[in-house]
């Protein structure tokens, strides 16, 4: 840092932070470490009697965190994110839509072995709305080399978007609610409902549902007539157990699915099965997904409908974190089931 007089400090970086007090009114900083001086500032700091001030002395090659903050932002930023304008040498990155958060972790790695600079953000693959802050970035000093951000942004074109939203696509989904129990009358139907909210809630629309016996025939005819009518996603549900009347996963694969597991490490939904017909997803959905509040359908859902192929080596990791507590005020997205 050097001594300047206030007269000569436009446009220098302020060293350290200013109180001012006006007896009954305000006592706090008026001016903080870091701030950019400006022409209609040099009036305030000579009421305030700062006739001298400390500022930093950006020597060449060096640049202040606001500048490089928001150059980092830019540079690991991908569709579907907002950056906010510096304040206090921070940036925030926020959604502009309702989609899938996805994280380059190796991208996000490697930004942050850049000394003197940090990205923070959200857990990846988790559903975010339109206006959720899901990163910030900032640099530790003061100022920085020049240099060290232009490697930082090289690194970030390399691993290239670190951070995006991907938006939901509309799909058609067809809904196969199995079980003798409903299918005769005997009770009614209360996974539909459920479903229908679900899908309705992130714009897509439910294209059927139909109520079949505990008869494998009756799902594969079921299933197929789906796929003809143009679903783009089928949900089964019920009859995923291992009892000898659940039969809905030997339908899913009579109707030529594609199985990708039967079982999941994640409670609820233990007995999830994921299968494609083509492209078609088909998911067979346990009980667990009509009476609690968050499952692995919401853990999986998003993905599907942001356009991902869903893989075993995937299932298999989301054991790691994939245990709902059931707490008495449920904040999902906003806790660590599925993290």
């Amino acid at each position: 840092m050097k001594t300047v007089a206030v007269e000569a400090a436009e446009g220098m970086v302020l060293g350290h932070d200013l109180t001012q007090i006006v007896p009954g009114k305000f006592k706090g900083v008026r001016f903080r470490k870091g701030h950019i001086i400006k022409k209609e500032d040099i009036p305030h700091l000579l009421n305030m009697g700062k006739k001298n001030i400390f500022v930093w002395d950006l020597a060449d090659g060096f640049i202040h965190e606001d500048e490089a903050a928001l150059r980092i932002a830019k540079a690991v930023a991908g569709n579907g994110l907002k950056l906010s304008v510096p304040r206090e040498g921070k940036v925030e990155l926020s959604s502009e839509i309702d989609g899938l958060l996805k994280v380059n972790l190796q991208g996000l790695d490697a930004v942050n072995t850049f000394q003197g600079t940090i990205l923070s953000c959200l857990h990846t693959n988790q559903r975010v709305t339109a206006g959720k802050v899901v990163a910030g970035t900032r640099i530790i000093p003061l100022v920085i080399e020049n240099t060290l951000i232009k490697d930082l942004e090289d690194s970030a074109r390399h691993n290239f978007p670190v951070i995006e939203i991907k938006p939901y696509q509309t799909f058609k989904v067809g809904i196969i609610t199995t079980g003798s129990e409903v299918y005769e009358g005997r009770i009614k139907d209360a996974f539909g409902p459920v479903l229908r909210k679900k899908v309705e809630e992130v714009g897509s629309t439910v294209l059927k549902q139909v109520i079949v016996s505990d008869s494998v025939a009756m799902i594969v005819s079921a299933i197929q007539s789906m796929v003809t009518q143009g679903a783009d996603l089928i949900l089964t549900t019920g009859g995923m157990s291992v009892d000898p009347d659940d039969v809905t996963p030997e339908g899913i694969r009579q109707a030529g699915g594609r199985v990708v597991t039967y079982g999941a490490p994640v409670l609820p939904g233990a007995m999830f099965m994921m299968a494609y017909i083509g492209d078609i997803p088909v998911m067979g959905l346990p009980g667990c997904v009509m009476y609690s509040r968050t499952s692995i359908f919401d853990l999986i859902f998003p993905r599907v409908l942001a356009g991902e192929i869903i893989t075993r080596d995937e299932i298999i990791k989301l054991g790691h974190g994939s245990m709902c507590l059931s707490c008495p005020e449920c904040t999902y997205p906003d806790c660590g089931f599925g993290k």
